[in-house]
């Protein structure tokens, strides 16, 4: 059985802000339920780790690290969830804080949680066959284990995975603090240096042994300068060790057959509660209650590179022109704060901005959504989609990463029923509001509506396949 270590910043349910920790909540066990693997996570104990789940940590080692000059705390403690065992790295001085990440010591606080990540393997006496480093807050575990680790009893034959979530997010420092911060001396400066500055991305990339995205488009993607934000070179020269894995969503949490947060349960086969939920959802943000009208739905990041620009292109006149509700629900950019709460105040009656991050909320308008929309510009793999996916929302989505791979468009040949969305291709607002008004177009013929919904709802975006895709990347290892 292989030993795999997951190091990352953040985790559901214990704190997450994205897409990483989804990911980090759900493959683990889902690796673990292969019964192939001894699957472990070491977190940060951050303050939004709630009293819930400390109650139930157990302490596992005290010790301190040593990062250049300084000599920091670190305690250890364990919990058991889903057959994963997660250690969580207690240090108040640089975890008790109001947010995940945002400050100006970021740097040196993820450095310290690396090199504790390091010393806890010594400490508690767990060698993993793979240490699986996720994004650049992680990515000095690679980096120590080949600098500074490799040659160390017990150290010798870890096997690492430098998973890239986003790109755009590299962790550049500049090289005053090579040594002060990060440990590290001249030796590794050129290992370390992209472009002038640190670049912590670029070096967990050369020394992994193996590097993964999180959708098999994206992977593509990342080697050309449109995608990669500078690393196109670095990747070029790793594509023998770069591969794809699409992410999946953990289908007991995103469950409409179970999901207490919700108004109504529903299924597959039990299509009724999706009215339901319908009318809660109209009712909860004052639209109009009618079943006749179809609910489009936009949950997101507000920022551009989501596509947002595409929707102020033409949503105007999508509302002004269909018998259609909008709801959108988000926080981001002011201006396109501004544009969907603008858009409230021209059609009260058929657009609700909702301008905030709610989880239980966001799972109450994919389970009303009939259409939902996703034109991003740049999406390494995506969830929303597979989410709407699973609650019966039609996805309208743009052609380009984990979208791509995971959402084909719609045609029918006789009574056959090929892909599970609409798509589009180009970058453009117009191609978004043709295939909107597509999208709408068939919600308005009952029986193909209904058998579209119930292919998407029948796509599988759980974890299973990717697992054991994991598992192959590991065994190769």
């Amino acid at each position: 059985m292989k030993k795999i270590l997951f190091a990352g910043a953040e985790a559901m349910p214990f704190a997450a802000t994205g897409g990483l920790g989804d990911v980090l909540g759900s493959l683990p066990a889902a690796l673990a339920a292969t019964e192939k693997a001894d699957v472990r996570v070491v977190l940060p104990l951050y303050s939004a780790v709630s009293d819930e789940w400390r109650r139930q940590m157990k302490q596992e080692a005290v010790f301190f690290v040593k990062l250049a000059w300084r000599e920091q705390y670190c305690g250890v403690y364990s919990l058991k969830k889903n057959g994963v065992t997660y250690y969580f790295i207690d240090n108040e001085y640089y975890f008790k804080r109001p947010a995940l990440y945002g400050f100006y010591d970021d740097g040196e606080r993820y450095a310290y949680y690396c090199m504790a990540v390091m010393e806890l393997m010594a400490r508690l006496d767990f060698y993993p066959d793979i240490l699986h480093a996720h994004d650049w807050q992680a990515a000095l575990t690679v980096i120590y284990l080949n600098c500074l680790y490799r040659r160390r009893p017990g150290y010798g034959d870890i096997r690492t995975v430098f998973t890239i979530h986003n790109i755009e997010y590299q962790g550049k420092y500049d090289f005053s603090i090579l040594g002060d911060v990060f440990s590290l001396g001249e030796n590794e400066h050129t290992l370390m240096e992209h472009s002038g500055c640190i670049n912590l991305m670029k070096a967990a990339i050369e020394c992994a042994d193996r590097v993964t995205t999180v959708s098999p488009r994206y992977a593509e993607e990342i080697r050309t300068p449109e995608y990669a934000h500078g690393l196109e070179s670095c990747l070029c020269s790793a594509a023998h060790k770069l591969c794809g894995i699409l992410n999946g969503i953990d289908y007991d949490y995103y469950n409409p057959k179970t999901d207490k947060a919700i108004a109504a349960r529903f299924s597959v086969r039990s299509m009724a509660g999706k009215l339901e939920n319908k009318r809660a959802l109209q009712r909860e943000t004052g639209l109009p209650e009618r079943d006749d009208v179809p609910i489009l739905a936009v949950i997101s990041r507000l920022a551009a590179h989501k596509g947002l620009d595409l929707v102020a292109g033409c949503i105007y006149d999508i509302v002004l022109r269909n018998d259609v509700q909008l709801v959108v629900l988000g926080k981001g950019e002011a201006h396109y704060e501004q544009f969907f709460t603008d858009l409230q105040n021209s059609f009260p009656d058929q657009v609700r901005a909702l301008i905030t991050y709610d989880r239980d909320l966001s799972k109450r308008i994919y389970a009303a959504t009939d259409i939902f929309l996703m034109p991003s510009k740049s999406e390494p793999c995506g969830l929303s989609q597979m989410i709407a996916s699973r609650y019966g929302a039609i996805p309208v989505v743009r052609e380009t990463g984990g979208l791509f791979d995971s959402i084909k468009p719609y045609w029918e040949s006789g009574k056959t029923i090929h892909g599970n969305g609409f798509t589009f291709a180009n970058y453009s607002a117009d191609e978004l509001g043709e295939r909107t008004c597509a999208a709408l177009n068939l919600w308005a013929d009952p029986e193909k509506r209904k058998r579209l919904v119930t292919k998407i709802m029948k796509t599988d975006f759980s974890w299973a396949a990717s697992a054991e895709r994991y598992i192959e990347l590991y065994e190769g290892l």
